[in-house]
């Protein structure tokens, strides 16, 4: 049987935090560059962390760019430190961005699981990120690719799912999505009829609220596990 399998982005494909972390890292050197001093020699990388999120919980159902929401971030934390400088935040928000996608790490299981899994069945991305496939080393790889910045709506709300299943090709008999987030990409897709599968690449316990339709600790073992569950 043939199936869609889309897969999440941020934390599945690649170590999204170890890399936003990083880059934040750089972006923090080139802000004590241009305005050196105390202020910005007291500021720590998850002091932007926790800006961004307020910043994002305020924006949310409003804004889903998300280089508009890291922008208005930025923004906001140089008006906290009494630097603000609408300039200076874009020109922090450029460099980030170019470091940002300069420098993704791909899991090593990535590209072998997405090209065995490609030869058999339609293989798609769907993601409330923003990181494109040819920005990441993975262009050509999906048959599919869906953002929710594209369309102003997240997972795990069902219209995302939706509108990935109407791009689906006629002949396709399941739909499967797979992700690192309980909430977000199982239970979006169950929520919508699809299959859930949570890669849980930590071995972190399963909440018991939460019922998968499969459990795998890597994509390596996506193989077996779609052919038990699509036939």
């Amino acid at each position: 049987m043939r199936a869609a399998i889309f897969f999440d982005g941020d934390q599945t494909l690649w170590d999204f935090q170890g890399l936003m972390r990083r880059t934040l890292a750089a972006t923090l050197e080139e802000l004590r560059r241009l305005r050196p001093g105390e202020v910005t020699e007291a500021v720590g990388v998850e002091d932007l962390v926790r800006d961004r999120g307020v910043v994002a919980d305020r924006l949310r159902g409003t804004v889903t760019n998300l280089e508009a929401v890291r922008l208005e971030a930025f923004r906001h934390s140089l008006r906290r430190l009494g630097l603000g400088d609408d300039d200076l935040a874009e020109h922090l928000n450029a460099y980030y961005l170019a470091r940002r996608f300069a420098e993704v790490d791909l899991y090593d299981d990535v590209v072998p699981a997405l090209t065995r899994l490609g030869r058999d069945h339609h293989v798609g991305l769907l993601s409330n990120g923003n990181s494109y496939p040819d920005r990441v080393g993975l262009d050509g790889l999906f048959a599919t690719v869906v953002f929710s910045q594209d369309h102003g709506v997240e997972k795990p709300d069902r219209r995302l799912f939706d509108l990935a299943a109407a791009r689906v090709p006629t002949g396709v008999e399941q739909l499967v999505m797979v992700g690192d987030s309980l909430v977000n990409d199982v239970g979006g897709a169950q929520g919508a009829g699809w299959l859930g599968v949570w890669l849980n690449r930590e071995g972190d316990p399963r909440p018991p609220d939460h019922r998968p339709d499969a459990e795998v600790r890597t994509l390596n073992a996506l193989g077996d596990v779609i052919a038990a569950l699509v036939g």
